[in-house]
């Protein structure tokens, strides 16, 4: 049997968002790995083996997934959004770089998922609608430092700016920090979006300005949108429209 690895995206938490790409693929997979709870929202089914482990395995995971291919198995690594974005696809390449020869010649493919930048965004309108950039501000694997160099550059060039992972309980301080370079460096009237959850029963979204903004309204399953100066906030009843213009001055 000729086994093969594909690294796929399960969106941000709704069946609806999964591509139809991903789900054709999952059901012809022998093995799913990933962290647990993106492996458990793949349906059990016979002849499925589900893999799950914590959520800082990712290069013991990926060399496990690879192997399993290279053993003739149908391998598909989960991630949520797009595992490309901060996800599974970089640490399966880092194992295929510094693994066994015979892993570069398995048939690996990446399939894209809706990140959780691009569901957020759309729920909110078009804040992403110009030029943007995209940080994590987990300091797990780079240090604050870079993560606060990184910051300040974008502000200064007026990109809007998404940021992935800005607060867990073993980084409680890390967002209060980048709240306080962003106020510091956009000024208190900057729009700020902190979307949680998007697209699962458990969705919260709110809009705001960095002067209003406090390190408690984000966690880990929250994705935070800040705008460019350019960015407008449309009021309505609910939810307010935030869209950035697709020219600048």
């Amino acid at each position: 049997m000729s086994g093969w690895l594909t690294i796929a995206g399960l969106g941000p938490g709704a069946e609806s968002m999964i591509t139809p790409e991903v789900t054709h693929t999952l059901e012809s997979a022998t093995d799913v790995v990933g962290y647990l709870p993106y492996v458990e929202r793949v349906p059990s089914r016979p002849g499925l083996v589900r893999h799950g482990s914590d959520n800082r395995e990712e290069i013991r995971r990926a060399e496990h997934a690879l192997q399993m291919a290279a053993d003739g198995h149908r391998v598909v690594v989960v991630s949520s959004g797009d595992p490309g974005v901060f996800a599974m696809a970089s640490a399966v390449f880092e194992a295929v770089e510094s693994g066994k020869a015979d892993w570069r010649t398995l048939d690996i493919r990446v399939l894209p998922g809706v990140s959780a930048m691009l569901a957020a965004s759309a729920r909110v309108g078009a804040p992403l609608g110009h030029d943007f950039c995209c940080i994590n501000l987990s300091d797990n694997l780079k240090p604050w430092l870079l993560i606060e160099k990184r910051l300040c550059l974008a502000a200064e060039a007026d990109f809007a700016m998404a940021f992935y992972n800005p607060r867990s309980r073993a980084r409680p301080e890390g967002f209060a920090e980048a709240l306080a370079v962003l106020r510091d460096m956009c000024g208190p009237d900057r729009l700020i979006v902190f979307a949680r959850a998007v697209s699962t029963d458990e969705e919260d979204v709110h809009v705001t300005t960095l002067g209003e903004a406090t390190a408690d309204m984000a966690d880990m399953r929250t994705l935070v949108i800040v705008g460019s100066s350019q960015t407008r906030r449309i009021e309505r009843s609910g939810t307010p429209l935030v869209y950035t213009p697709r020219s600048a001055p």
